[in-house]
């Protein structure tokens, strides 16, 4: 079979390599994604915090401060273009003793040599009338910044994905990278890729791999080199009932760690209350438990900033692996070594916020090393507007539209979250193909209330194999999954109750 020829090929479809093949499909290009796993948005994209952080907290004259402020600045509107779940709802970092609030004021400090703008530091009895939900306990005062906001990250990939694909992307999902090969013509060089039993070949190869990132470099490196590593950290969090963030409608940050930004507690874009994570040195990017311990000992240190929640609201917990690098940055460069190949990795926190800052730089890059950029006339900005389902009604009323018959569009698949079959039909019809219950789970809800998904996976399966054309057997199931997280959330309860 002759090989696929592609202007770019981009390996990762995370928030950071779809983010630039939707800005590269802005140009007459033909761009490809190559994505491991069997849909976008699949590692530390998927689980983390979802903060659109405001800048302050990276070190001055780092690519973190850089793209991180930058980023957070496309956003707004982002999501008036493409349709995902983003609120500006601002952000707070607590001082619970006289340490803590002379580090407000280092942050508000870094913050000012970021370029961030409207750092606040408020005292005490400011802080607890703004954030009425706050533990009295211990507050000292706060950093307030406004620019902050909370987006749900997958949603926002998948959103980019849709865009992208019907500006005339290709994405290949299940396509693992087995091999890189730089070969030199007459004229030019290129490189060869092998993925999912595939071969591909193009000038300009992208490697946005997010854990996975070393490997790739390896790959294409002289004798398995790297010009970096990467040292996975583990994350893990606890993740409460829809309307268990009421109240709360600002990120409540804790002081910042040696490790990272502390334990924080937030509201989601849907409104449930989300408490983590903590930081893990981790041998293997395989490694996303969570263990009983760790979680009893996060919300112990959440209860320092809100300790009003019940416990027995939490309905799942989950943990992901944040790429970070030896180099303690964001690494955006070219190879030394493979001509056409860069590098974007070790894209942990801010990452998300900064990803459609670096698209744009890797755009740059990629122009400035002699890719054409001639504008598509037919390129669209925005997508086809997704049916979200609606606000929580009563009860009786979803009990009986459950009862209703197998094609009637209002029938609720999802009780707790009540979707329906329209809802999850539509998402099933959009460009991409899925082929899993997490899959509807991210676009549409079903499975993420309190069941996690023990009533409605059976008919999401039924809906996902029509759809995919395939049997219900080769639809991916997460039911194994889902009874570790109840064993996991009954050993940290009763932990936290001994």
């Amino acid at each position: 079979m002759p090989d696929i020829e592609y202007d770019v090929v981009i390996i990762g479809a995370g928030a950071v390599g779809i983010s630039l093949a939707r800005e590269l499909s802005r140009y007459c290009l033909e761009i490809l994604v190559l994505e491991a796993s069997d849909d976008v948005a699949s590692g530390a994209t998927r689980a983390n915090s979802g903060i659109v952080h405001g800048g302050y907290a990276a070190k001055p004259v780092s690519l973190k401060a850089e793209f991180s402020l930058a980023g957070n600045r496309f956003f707004p509107e982002l999501a008036r273009e493409l349709d995902f779940p983003y609120q500006q709802t601002g952000s707070v970092v607590l001082a619970f003793d006289d340490e803590n609030l002379t580090a407000l004021e280092d942050l508000q400090e870094n913050g000012r040599l970021n370029g961030v703008e409207n750092l606040e530091i408020i005292g005490r009895e400011e802080t607890l009338r703004r954030i009425p939900r706050l533990n009295p306990a211990e507050v000292r005062g706060g950093l307030f910044c406004p620019d902050a906001g909370i987006v749900s990250p997958y949603e926002y990939a998948i959103a980019l994905a849709e865009n992208a694909i019907a500006n005339g992307i290709a994405i290949k999902l299940n396509s693992p990278v087995t091999a890189i090969a730089s070969e030199t013509g007459r004229n030019s060089t290129v490189i060869r890729i092998e993925a999912g039993g595939r071969d591909y070949k193009s000038p300009f190869v992208v490697n946005a791999a997010g854990t996975g990132a070393e490997a790739i470099a390896r790959m294409a490196g002289p004798v398995g080199d790297s010009p970096f590593t990467i040292n996975p950290r583990k994350g893990q969090y606890i993740i409460f009932r829809r309307g268990s963030a009421a109240g709360l409608d600002t990120v409540v940050f804790q002081p910042p760690t040696a490790k990272g930004k502390g334990i924080l507690v937030t509201p989601t874009s849907w409104g449930n209350l989300l408490i983590g994570p903590d930081a893990q040195e981790i041998q293997s990017t395989e490694d996303l438990e969570t263990d009983p311990a760790s979680l009893a000992r996060i919300i112990r240190t959440a209860r320092h900033s809100i300790d009003d929640f019940d416990i027995k609201q939490a309905i799942r917990v989950f943990s992901g692996s944040r790429p970070a690098s030896d180099r303690g940055d964001f690494i955006i460069e070219w190879s030394e070594t493979v001509d056409g190949l860069m590098h974007l990795a070790g894209i942990e926190s801010p990452g998300l916020t900064s990803s459609p800052a670096i698209a744009h730089k890797a755009v740059k890059m990629l122009k400035d090393a002699g890719l054409s950029l001639k504008a598509d006339p037919e390129f669209h900005p925005g997508r086809k507007a997704a049916v979200h389902p609606g606000p929580l009604g009563p009860v009786s009323v979803a009990m009986k539209a459950v009862s209703l018959p197998k094609g009637n569009p209002n029938r609720i698949v999802c009780r707790c979250e009540q979707v329906t079959e329209s809802v999850i039909r539509e998402a099933l019809s959009r460009g991409l193909s899925v082929k899993s219950i997490d899959g509807v789970k991210r676009r549409t809800r079903a499975g993420m209330g309190a069941c996690q998904g023990a009533f409605c996976g059976p008919g999401v399966r039924t809906l996902v194999a029509e759809a995919a054309g395939i049997t219900e057997n080769e639809v991916s199931n997460p039911s194994r999954d889902r009874v570790k997280i109840l064993e996991n959330l009954a050993a940290m309860r009763k932990l936290l109750n001994d």
